[in-house]
Parts: C-alpha cells; structure tokens; sequence
C-alpha cells in the first residue's frame, strides 16, 4: 500500500501539532460561542464531535485522494461570528444556517467558481469584515483584567514570551501555562476531567430569513476570502497546483452532515495547513500527503473523546476561555489589519466596513457582519468607483467637449 510505504515520523508529528494547534487556540472561541447560546455540555459535546469529525473525514478523504496534505477544519472566523449573534438567534437556526452556507458552498464547488467570485469581491472590504468580527475577542483579553487580574497578564506575558522564543509552539505552550495559572490563582479544579466518549445529539433545522441573512451569508463570505482563499494559496506556495473545485465541493458535503449535530462548516486551514505543507513534514514534497492524513486521524480521536475535551474547557473559568481565544486571534486580527490597510485605492471603505462589523450592532433582526459588508459595498461603489456615463448621454459629453 502506497500509504505505508510514504508514512514517516515527522509527517505524522505534523498532523498532531496541527490538531493541537486547533485545539488549543480556535477550539475556544467555539466554547464562547456555546457559552453564549447557554447550551448544555451534552450538546456542547456534539459540537465538539461534529467539527472533528467533519474535519477528519474530509482531511482523510482530500489527501489520500489528490495525494497532497490538504488539512481541514472547522471556520474560526464563522465561529466568531457566532459569538456575537447567540442568543439572540436559537440553535436551530443556526444549524438551518450552516445548511443554507453548506449548499452555496457546494454549488460554488461543483461550478468551479470559487475564484470568480473571491475577485468580486473587494479584498479590502473582506479583510475588513473578518477584523471587525475578530476585533472584540481581542479586546476581551483586556477587558477580562476587570475579574481576573492576575490571569489575564500571566497568559499575556506567556504568550508574548513564547510567541517570541518558539512562535510554532506558542498557542499550545500557552494553553498549558493557562490552565496552571487557573488552578493555581482561580482556584479551577481538575478533579472532575475524566475520559468520556461523545454523544452526537441530532438537531432539527430551521430556516428563517434572518439566520440566512445574519449568519449563512457572512459565513459564507469568511469561509472564502477568509479560509479557502489563504489555505489555497499556501497549497499553490508549496508548489501544489491542485485545483480549488474537488476541496470545496468535498467540505461542503462533509458540512452538510454535521450541521445536523451543530457542526459549523468545514473548510481548508490557514495557519495549520502551513505545518503540514512544509519541509519539516517530509523532505520530498509527494510525501507530505501522509501529514494531512494523520492529521484527520488525530481530529478523529479528538472528536471520539470530545466529552473530555468538553469537561477539560467547562472545568476552567469562563474568562480563561476568553483570554485564550482572544489571544489566540490575535495573528489572525494583525494580518486581516494589515490587508485592508494594503489595499490604499479603496481604504475607506474597508475601514468603514471595520467600524460597522466591530460596533456589534443588531439592526431589523440583522447582525453587525451583515450590516459592515452592506454600508461597506456602498461606501466602495460611492467613494471609489469611478462613474460611468450611460451610452445615451456619451454622445452629448463628446459634443460638449468639443465646444
């Protein structure tokens, strides 16, 4: 089997830091989101086991099948997102949400037009969007000084520690010092972490205009200019060539199937698929497949015993969550920043797209992600668009400058 023969050891500690890395960092900000719909931990365990799976199965099936280390996962901007619309928006909306994004994202996928709409949309007004979304996780971090003192600046200054001595390691190192700074000064108790297997819980959709507009339409958008996009290009980096059609297609059917257990949509990783696609997974670049592999292998024991990864977030203070989440975005938050500020020709459009999505404002039942990308777009086609004249009046502008 060509498998076997490809399996080598640095490969596969890849695809296992790379999952930790998910887990550490992005897992939290889906904890958020479950605080903020006040869902059960048996739900919250379905949650768990829906994204790992779903990450798992497609990462398998991708890599075995292109022979390239396609590593999937579930969508942290989206998930962000999420945080700020529950609970004003029920959990069965959301999952007839995810359902809606699942089968625009396929039909992008099967049609091949992933690209043709990524141009349409102006990079800076989407950069925008996704800050203003990410931008009061960070400021949580700083607002979680008010309750936790003392744990919020030992995991700041961990975390700048380690992001500068090993910046690869940073979120996992960081994840370690937090939960021992929070038993340690927040008194959190471990005792009652123990090994549990996960309990998918079916969860019956429901459409409304206002999940689609507030939810599966944003999510749609982050999920491609915010995932898809940078994960295709660090594939296309790495020098594989793969095309953008059978990796969205395939996503999107796995977010089909477990957007009935709370799964938000699966897509192509960023940030982790560049430790599976490097040299420090294998030297020979068609040997690197086995790390996106052994990556869906570790999100598939991740999702097996999600209950005690439930037990293990629940058993620690809400602000640890918070801190680590925002924290862990703060990459993410620097380099969405950075690309609205690049784009100078319509600058001032993205940065009102910025203050929109950021207010976390509610208007006519819509949420601040709909809203930024709304008075963004038309801010753009005002201050930035050239205007046109019609063929009608072209003739009458010729004459009179002419005169």
């Amino acid at each position: 089997m060509q498998l076997h023969k490809d399996w080598s050891i640095p490969a596969v500690t890849a695809g296992f830091v790379a999952v930790l890395i998910s887990y550490a960092g992005p897992l939290a900000i889906f904890f958020q989101a479950a605080q903020s719909a006040e869902i059960s931990t048996a739900m919250m365990t379905s949650w768990v086991w829906a994204i790992s799976i779903g990450a798992a199965a497609s990462g398998i099936l991708l890599s075995l099948w292109l022979k390239v280390p396609v590593v999937t996962a579930w969508s942290a901007p989206g998930t962000a997102l999420l945080v700020t619309l529950f609970p004003g928006l029920s959990l069965n909306e959301a999952v007839g949400a995810y359902l809606t994004a699942a089968a625009i994202l396929f039909v992008v996928g099967i049609t091949g037009s992933f690209d043709r709409i990524v141009q349409a949309i102006p990079p800076g007004i989407a950069s925008a969007m996704m800050a203003g979304i990410l931008f009061q996780f960070g400021v949580g971090v700083f607002v979680s000084l008010e309750s936790v003192p003392a744990l919020a600046i030992g995991m700041v200054i961990a975390y700048l520690g380690f992001k500068r001595l090993t910046p690869r390691y940073s979120l996992i190192l960081l994840l370690v010092v937090g939960v021992v700074l929070a038993v340690v000064l927040e008194g959190a108790s471990l005792r009652g972490v123990s090994i549990q297997l996960a309990e998918p819980q079916f969860i019956r959709p429901e459409w409304t205009w206002n999940a689609t507009l507030s939810l599966a339409i944003p999510l749609v958008l982050v999920s491609l200019t915010g995932q898809f996009l940078p994960g295709m290009a660090i594939l296309r980096t790495s020098g594989y060539s793969t095309p953008a059609r059978p990796i969205v297609t395939v996503t999107s059917l796995t977010s089909f199937v477990t957007a009935f257990f709370g799964g938000i949509t699966t897509v192509v990783a960023a940030i982790t698929a560049a430790i599976c696609t490097s040299k420090e997974a294998h030297e020979d670049p068609d040997k690197r497949y086995v790390a996106g592999v052994a990556n869906g292998l570790f999100y598939l024991i991740g999702g097996t015993f999600a209950g005690t990864i439930v037990l293990l977030f629940t058993s620690l203070p809400g602000e640890f969550v918070a801190i680590l989440a925002g924290l862990a975005l703060i990459g993410a938050i620097t380099s969405n920043v950075s690309a609205f500020a690049a784009h100078r020709d319509h600058l001032e459009a993205s940065v009102i797209t910025f203050i929109a999505t950021a207010s976390g404002i509610s208007f006519l039942g819509l949420g601040s992600a709909f809203w930024g990308v709304v008075v963004g777009a038309l801010a753009y086609q005002l201050l930035h668009r050239p205007f046109t004249l019609s063929r009608r009046d072209a003739p009458a502008a010729a004459s009179e400058k002419q005169q």
